[in-house]
């Protein structure tokens, strides 16, 4: 059965979750890497595709390392599955590029609870967040999730100024890029993007019925996933409260997007991919939850066909 498959860890888990991305990603570049091909297109199109399958092992590790869930390929699988459904979002570099810098951020804002060199790791931890919404401007709405961290395990007063610091980095070497590579400064209009609050485009089938799968799901989950938060450690506790903080502030970041095509949701798939990931960790409900992963797998495969 499926749930057996991907109930545990296997090298052989993370190749078939790979290829199945790596054809869903082929398929929605199809015309960029075939009828109009170009070398430099086709090897930004490789490094799209490697930063992709790097940000579902780094989110698998990131799982594992603070035992968020069991040693299963869940997470990596939804992850997946969420993003295959959406062929806008395999074709949005900014969007993935952002993730992917969203989740070495994450690695070290969980790793606070370590009590081991916390104020790096909370600079790391803005560097990257920074260097994301280089990409994807409204990214930088996750610091929230620093400061939490924060909070949660280091909330002496000095330590809320790193993070202003790691912004200043960020800013003075993007200024001295641009002016070295390109004679000019970089300025505040060029990283701004400005929001787009026309949803009317969410109306298209194709976008309309992965969403709402996808949401139907996450209140699903979510239910678990509270009481899970109030059984667990304190430790665990916290760690369980970034995610979800994540997850909201994700939200924030898809409404203020300057993009409607379902790629602005990639940020709500790395915290959403856990909690449903502990979700089928569970040994109850083992019918519905058969049931229920082979419809997600069926989600993105029929939407090529049925659009």
């Amino acid at each position: 059965m499926l749930t057996s498959f991907f109930s545990k860890s296997k090298p052989v888990n993370g190749i078939a979750i790979s290829i199945l991305l790596s054809i869903f990603f082929i398929i929605a570049n199809f015309n960029e890497w075939f009828t109009d091909f170009k070398i430099l297109v086709f090897l930004e199109k490789i490094a799209v595709l490697l930063s992709l399958i790097l940000s579902v092992f780094i989110l698998n590790f990131i799982a594992k390392k603070n035992e968020l869930t069991r040693r299963s390929a869940y997470k990596m699988l939804f992850f997946v599955l969420f993003s295959i459904s959406f062929f806008a979002l395999l074709r949005n570099h900014q969007a993935i590029f952002a993730n992917l810098c969203l989740l070495f951020a994450f690695r070290r804002i969980l790793s606070l609870k370590s009590k081991k060199v916390t104020q790096k790791k909370i600079f790391d931890a803005t560097f990257w967040i920074c260097i994301a919404s280089l990409f994807y401007f409204w990214t930088i709405l996750f610091v929230v999730v620093v400061y939490a961290g924060i909070l949660y395990y280091l909330p002496a007063f000095k330590n809320w100024f790193i993070p202003p610091l790691a912004f200043l980095c960020v800013m003075f070497l993007c200024l001295s890029f641009h002016i070295v590579a390109y004679d000019e400064w970089y300025t505040f209009f060029q990283w701004f993007q400005e929001s787009n609050l026309d949803f009317s485009s969410y109306q298209n089938l194709d976008i309309l019925i992965p969403i709402s799968i996808i949401l139907a799901l996450t209140l699903w989950t979510l239910t678990n996933f509270l009481s899970v938060v109030r059984k667990v450690s304190v430790s665990l506790k916290a760690s369980l409260n970034l995610i979800l903080l994540s997850l909201l502030t994700a939200i924030a970041v898809a409404v203020l997007a300057p993009t409607k095509d379902g790629s602005e949701l990639i940020f709500f798939f790395v915290p959403l991919s856990i909690i449903t990931s502990i979700y089928f960790d569970q040994k109850r409900d083992k019918i519905f939850r058969e049931v229920l992963l082979v419809l997600l797998i069926l989600m993105p495969l029929s939407i090529p066909f049925i659009f």
